[in-house]
């Protein structure tokens, strides 16, 4: 130091000498002029380094010894007029071994010295600087840095854990020979500290943290690893944009990180699929570093490979670029131990963390292409789990997953592993998982690959135990999916398979309880015939329907209620529409035999219900070639009239009410003709008018319904004696309980009216006459207005059968009505009738 220097700083240290014997004085406001005079007259002037070095060497002990005063201010001016001092000397390591235990003792003891937060930051600050002018001349204290640093990362005060962090960084670039030996002591503190509340600290603990394993032994790695994973599903970009830089800078830099690859790798392409655009740019940007780095790294090694570097495979996804070399490889090598680790993150409870795991797994199959074929059934069994889930997120990055997965593995491979799969699923409440894997991986297969397994894949989907052991929503509607991707895949390929199609297709509908399912497989059925370039579902049908009405022939013997098939057959002819007329030879034998009388009765009835709405529209469903008029008498003695003879039980009357119903839409629809009617009215009489005895209200009316229908067909065909028994079970219906039966009754006795010719004598059968008129004036006398209106109607059809008769029998009962009107109507029509031939009445 120069003479001058040395008077100047005598100079100004004789004069601070009161200054200084004042800073031992017991009342602190003395204390506090003493220190701001002591900083007035160093810091504040100006002073040549050389001076301010001699002037630091004298004030330091009182200056340090201040930094413990009970007055706040004195403390600050004191740590203030340090730094100052430390930023201006040109040595300050000289005051390092008094500095460094002071701080110590303010900062890294176990109960907090310093009850200032503000002067706490500002001393973790001044130690900051300390490093910055000293370097490594702080080498021999990193013990007493280390205890601080424990202290302060976790101090209460933010800003301090902020300003600690940034230390630690420093100090670790600073001191890296020296740094390794102890790094080891932070990883605690900083992981309680990185789920602070502050995105801000966190971000800083996330840099140190960096710092801390890029510049220590490399036994922090595993401890920190699950934290910063965590910090991954951070609200705050920020975080994680920190997570994925430090995660980069591992790869690049650290120095045994071909150890951690495995563990390391995930954590940067994880951030590949971050919602801020900014993240996933930046992950690609390093990932593309660490390839190319490793690729020079490794260039002998993959010599051969580099060759291929810019000839991506064939079907390669469009719109996606390829992974350089070096970033394949990577992922390639390590496949194997990054696959079980996605297998067990998706068992977490935590949704982002299946989500990320999905994502992940979907980068990775990009990365590893075929490669991937040789962890196929792990991938597989998480694809599985993943299915499964309940959140849609997991559920679509699974799925985008699985058609990547499709795209590089062979079809031939994957196809041994998942049709097996598909035929016993993993889980048994979770069927469905395996054929949505199968469905996203057909959506990804090329078409030349995926063309030869056609047959097989539908064979596979069109067996019982596949598309009819299942009826759950989800499983349906996944059966649906696989049928579509190959259809969208393949196109006209599909035609060679088109009947296995349409067999899954009309199982999906005949199985689904929810309409929007439902509707997708129609919409699979017009997709079916645009492939191959058919009109409409008509022509589909015209050309599978033999098949597919052997196909439910093979079985028919063994149909319950609960059988598919019932629901399938059910699907076919209606869809159908008029081609099933045309194949009326191999539809009636099927019918002929389920429709038994010892058969299912609730399987009876559900095919009788259709058979009744096809037979009411016949010209356009089962008659629209003619072919069902040919066989109707056979079908009406064979199969429906054995289901009309009376047995006991609730269920027979059930089977026998949807009997009638569709005998009467057999009558009603024209698939029967009035010749073949005649000549069954033997056969068929004796069932009808039987059920108009039913206890069930249905029966009568379909009962009653059928009688006038058979009168209207054959006319004045019918015998007097088979009429004679027919008008009595009528008029029995009169006394109904169901005001719609008394309706439907009257009405065929009035068609029975109708039905009357010149061989039915009336003075022979006025007995016959005589009954009906009277039960008919009876019922003229109705307390509804309504059935005297209808009543009489009809006794005026009947009135030209035997005028006399009724006319002595309305003058009979005129007094004994309630209101004569109805019967002075009926008189007065029979006076004004024109004068004719009238039989006597009998005595």
């Amino acid at each position: 130091m120069a003479a001058g220097d040395e008077h100047a700083a005598s100079e100004v240290l004789s004069g601070l000498a009161r200054h200084l014997n004042c800073l031992n004085e017991d009342n602190k406001a003395t204390r506090k002029r003493a220190l701001e005079a002591i900083k007035r007259a160093t810091i504040d002037q100006g002073l040549s380094s050389g001076i301010q070095q001699e002037l630091l060497s004298a004030l330091l002990k009182p200056l340090l010894k201040c930094l413990s005063d009970p007055m706040e201010r004195c403390r600050e001016t004191a740590l203030t007029t340090l730094t100052e001092f430390i930023r201006c000397v040109p040595k300050p390591e000289e005051s390092l071994p008094y500095l460094m235990p002071c701080l110590v003792r303010r900062l890294g003891t176990k109960e907090i010295s310093e009850p200032a937060e503000e002067l706490r930051l500002s001393a973790v600050e001044m130690l900051a600087l300390t490093l910055e002018v000293c370097g490594r001349h702080l080498a021999p204290y990193l013990d007493e840095m280390m205890i601080i640093l424990q202290k302060t990362i976790v101090d209460p005060f933010p800003d301090v854990r902020r300003e600690s962090c940034r230390f630690t960084v420093a100090l670790a670039k600073c001191l890296p020979d020296h740094f390794h030996m102890q790094a080891e002591c932070l990883v605690k503190p900083l992981m309680q500290t990185i789920t602070h509340n502050r995105s801000r600290v966190r971000v800083s603990v996330i840099e140190a943290t960096g710092a801390v394993v890029q510049h220590g032994s490399g036994k922090e790695l595993d401890t920190v690893l699950c934290p910063l994973t965590q910090k991954l599903f951070d609200d705050s970009p920020q975080v994680r944009k920190a997570v994925t830089a430090v995660a980069g800078d591992w790869l690049l830099h650290l120095r045994d990180r071909y150890s951690y690859f495995p563990k390391l790798i995930p954590l940067l392409l994880s951030s590949l699929s971050d919602e801020s655009p900014e993240i996933s740019l930046l992950a690609a940007s390093l990932w593309k570093q660490v390839g190319a780095q490793w690729e020079k790294e490794n260039e002998e090694n993959i010599k051969d490979k580099m060759d291929f570097l810019f000839t991506p495979p064939p079907f390669y996804p469009p719109g996606v670029e390829r992974p350089g070399l070096g970033c394949r490889e990577l992922v390639v090598r390590n496949l194997c131990m990054l696959v079980p680790a996605i297998t067990n993150d998706m068992s977490d409870w935590l949704l982002p963390t299946k989500v990320k795991s999905c994502q992940l797994l979907r980068v990775l199959l990009l990365h590893s292409e075929d490669h991937s074929t040789y962890q196929l059934q792990p991938i597989l069994a998480v694809l599985y789990r993943a299915c499964a889930d309940t959140d849609r997120d997991v559920v679509s990055n699974c799925l985008a997953a699985a058609k990547l997965l499709g795209t590089f593995v062979p079809p031939d491979v994957f196809l041994k592993l998942l049709l097996d799969h598909v035929k016993s699923p993993y889980s048994p409440s979770q069927p469905w998982t395996p054929l949505m894997v199968l469905a996203a991986m057909l959506g990804g297969c090329p078409r030349p690959l995926l063309q030869p397994h056609l047959e097989e894949i539908a064979n596979t989907l069109a067996e019982p135990e596949v598309c009819q052991e299942y009826q759950q929503v989800v499983y349906l509607g996944q059966l649906f999916a696989c049928v579509e991707a190959l259809l969208r895949q393949c196109e006209s390929d599909c035609r060679s398979v088109s009947l296995q199609l349409l067999q899954v297709l009309v199982t999906v509908q005949s199985l689904s309880t929810e309409p929007d399912v439902s509707q997708k497989a129609l919409e699979g059925v017009q997709l079916l015939c645009q492939v191959q370039g058919l009109a409409s579902e008509m022509e589909l049908y015209r050309r599978h329907m033999g098949e597919l009405l052997g196909w439910l022939s093979a079985s028919v013997n063994a149909w319950t209620s609960y059988s598919p098939q019932r629901l399938q057959l059910h699907i076919i002819v209606t869809q159908s529409g008029p081609v099933i007329g045309e194949f009326v030879s191999q539809l009636l034998p099927l019918l002929h035999c389920c429709l038994q009388p010892d058969r299912d009765p609730e399987m009876r009835m559900s095919i009788f219900s259709l058979l009744a709405k096809l037979l009411l529209d016949a010209s356009n469903t089962l008659d629209s070639q003619g072919c069902f008029r040919q066989e109707s008498g056979k079908f009406l003695c064979n199969t429906l009239l054995p289901n009309l003879v009376w047995q006991a039980g609730r269920v027979n009357a059930a089977v026998r009410t949807s009997a009638l119903s569709c005998l009467l839409a057999l009558l009603h629809g024209g698939a029967i003709t009035p010749a073949e009617v005649m000549g069954l009215k033997e056969r068929l009489l004796p069932p009808l008018l039987s059920s108009l005895g039913e206890d069930s209200r249905m029966s009568k009316l379909f009962a009653c319904r059928s009688l006038f229908t058979l009168l209207k067909l054959t006319g004045t065909g019918l015998h007097p004696e088979a009429l004679n028994k027919i008008y009595p079970e009528l008029l029995k219906r009169l006394d109904d309980s169901s005001e719609e039966v008394r309706g439907a009754a009257l009405q065929a006795i009035g068609m029975w009216f109708s039905s009357l010719t010149d061989d039915y004598d009336p003075d022979i059968c006025a007995p016959h006459l005589k009954l009906l008129f009277q039960q008919l004036l009876l019922h003229l006398d109705d307390p509804e207005s309504s059935m005297q209106d209808r009543v009489l109607e009809v006794l005026k059809k009947g009135s030209s059968v035997h005028p006399t008769l009724l006319q002595g029998e309305v003058e009979a009962a005129r007094n004994k009505h309630r209101s004569p009107r109805y019967c002075d109507q009926l008189l007065h029509l029979l006076n004004s009738a024109p004068t004719t031939t009238r039989a006597e009445p009998p005595q």
